[in-house]
């Protein structure tokens, strides 16, 4: 049975769980279908301020669904074109959302699972989690994104030190990960979605139209300085005179009690 993508609300916060424990939550084209549509919605919706993405039943995505990979290499090479234009479609769709996304990981996230969780804003991770870049295992080069996002983070031997490191343990570790930047919070094991929850609710209390801001800017980082500083600027300027800035200012200034 082909992975699912459960959504459920909690607070301002909108949950998105991949669910196919059979296969560890490997994705599916019904997934990406589904998390580019709801992704559409959320931005629409005024009380979600946020989305974590997480998985069921202990582990996060065990990447690409290798029986599907299989039959279509055999009979279908087109369809599998399609499958990853669709992936590809989610992974910018995750990008250009202009709310906090945070993935909260337990288990593995392999492959293409590690993909999605790099294309998220942040990552939140069990301390038992692992990382696997398996593509090279499989005869795979990778997918999602996961090169764009390595190099950037880590640069051109980092990335590939990563992508060639197999099952080595220490280097798919969630505290190798930990180290590298590319987690930003570790969690005791289990704990993961509860912690990107909390972090998503202390978010939610910021004026959403400022953390879009921070979010349009960081992605628009790679420019020259002084067109970077314009843009600063521009932001700062609409968010300086929108009404909640007004209040939040106003709350700050408050004596503290």
């Amino acid at each position: 049975m082909s992975t699912e993508l459960i959504t459920e609300r909690h607070g301002a916060t909108l949950v998105l769980t991949l669910s196919g424990p059979a296969r560890r939550n490997a994705l599916s084209p019904q997934v990406y279908a589904a998390g580019v549509e709801t992704l559409n919605m959320a931005e629409a919706d005024p009380d979600v301020r946020a989305v974590v993405i997480t998985g069921a039943q202990g582990h996060f995505c065990a990447g690409g669904d290798l029986s599907r990979l299989a039959h279509n290499r055999q009979h279908d090479l087109h369809a599998q074109a399609g499958n990853l234009d669709a992936f590809h479609d989610w992974i910018e769709s995750i990008r250009a959302f202009p709310k906090p996304v945070i993935a909260a990981v337990e288990g593995v996230a392999t492959g293409g699972g590690a993909s999605l969780a790099l294309a998220c804003d942040v990552i939140v991770a069990a301390d038992t989690a692992r990382f696997v870049m398996a593509y090279g295992q499989v005869g795979l080069s990778p997918d999602g994104g996961a090169t764009w996002h390595l190099t950037r983070a880590l640069g051109r031997s980092g990335a590939l030190a990563l992508l060639w490191a197999g099952q080595d343990s220490s280097l798919s570790s969630a505290g190798h990960w930990h180290a590298q930047g590319l987690v930003h919070k570790l969690a005791p094991s289990g704990q993961a979605l509860t912690q990107a929850l909390a972090w998503a609710d202390e978010m939610a209390a910021w004026p959403a139209d400022a953390l879009a801001s921070m979010k349009e800017l960081v992605h628009d980082a790679d420019q020259a300085l002084r067109h970077h500083l314009l843009a600063e600027k521009q932001h700062f300027m609409v968010n300086l005179s929108r009404p909640a800035a007004g209040v939040a200012i106003e709350r700050f200034l408050q004596p503290k009690r």
